[in-house]
């Protein structure tokens, strides 16, 4: 559909006319082989695998030197006119990769998502992304076997998102990399993920919808987390000149729940987990929600930043009055 691969061409738009193509036909893989997809927003549909071959690379455009932008973040009241959560867990559209109200969607493949036109700060200036992946109200989704290299403020943000398996990734990325916020049933593993200026791995229940909605049945398995330098993991230097994330302490690369925790976690099992040179695992709820049933079982940690577990009940109640202490 006009896709060139080059590294030059825009080819959000002829990538998009595949997803609708498919599923016009009920569903499908959109194949991308070998190249340099640079790219806006690129919109998923339901029963659409998205395969990222080897030598494939989806390159994030930017606004500042192409023409065009990423698609508008949609209006969310719980953030403006309320202020319950921060801007980047209330949007979805402006990102790389994004579908909303799904099911039934795979992205997989041996391949690159590379965010170099993503920002990786909160931004409501339209046209710019600060995403990889966002996902909102989905069933039955798997992310299988790629990389993302700078994957802007969320590599992967997934909301309400249930029956999900993220499976053999590699991201190494200037801020968070997996982002689990109010959903369920959902398995991580065999995930290799540097993230020295944010958070590795965390799980969120958000008042993102005008409900209080529980994340529950996680289970993380056989995954590795660090703090080396920015893009030190996937070059194979390792990198240990960062002594610090921006906010003031210690390169973080860790293992957390919350902040945000309107809903709180249950039933979350934490096994095979090995941290090197970044902050350990915490356990936090300061909006209300619950914290129960946690297994966290071998776990190595090397050069542990900090505290290799934290544990947190606060009142910072960021969400409707009346609610009480979790």
């Amino acid at each position: 559909l006009g896709a060139k691969g080059d590294g030059r061409t825009l080819d959000s738009d002829a990538i998009n006319a595949a997803i609708e193509a498919a599923a016009e036909a009920g569903g499908g893989t959109v194949y991308l082989p070998a190249g340099e997809y640079l790219c806006f927003s690129i919109r998923l549909k339901s029963n659409i695998r998205l395969f990222i071959d080897a030598g494939a690379t989806i390159v994030a455009a930017s606004p500042e030197e192409h023409d065009g932008g990423y698609d508008v973040d949609e209006p969310n009241p719980w953030h403006h006119e309320h202020g319950y959560q921060d801007y980047g867990h209330s949007h979805w559209k402006d990102s790389l990769i994004w579908g909303i109200g799904l099911e039934n969607v795979t992205i997989e493949g041996p391949g690159t998502i590379y965010g170099r036109g993503l920002v990786k700060w909160d931004t409501e200036e339209p046209g710019y992304g600060n995403k990889a992946i966002a996902l909102k109200e989905y069933r039955n989704v798997t992310l299988k076997d790629f990389t993302i290299r700078q994957g802007g403020h969320f590599g992967i943000l997934p909301t309400a998102v249930d029956n999900f398996v993220i499976d053999n990734l590699r991201i190494d990325t200037n801020r968070d990399a997996i982002n689990i916020d109010c959903c369920k049933n959902v398995r991580i593993s065999s995930c290799t993920l540097n993230t020295p200026n944010d958070d590795a791995i965390v799980l969120k229940s958000s008042y993102w919808l005008g409900e209080a909605r529980i994340t529950e049945n996680v289970t993380i398995i056989n995954c590795q987390v660090s703090g080396y330098d920015e893009g030190t993991l996937l070059d194979g230097t390792y990198g240990r000149t960062q002594q610090a994330a921006p906010d003031g302490g210690g390169v973080t690369g860790r293992i957390k729940f919350g902040t945000e925790s309107n809903g709180g976690f249950r039933n979350i099992t934490i096994s095979n987990i090995v941290f090197d040179r970044c902050r350990g695992i915490a356990l936090e709820t300061v909006d209300g929600g619950v914290l129960e049933d946690v297994t966290i079982s071998n776990i190595t940690m090397r050069e542990v930043e900090g505290s290799p577990l934290f544990l947190r009940l606060g009142a910072r109640m960021r969400g409707p009055e009346g609610v009480e202490v979790g």
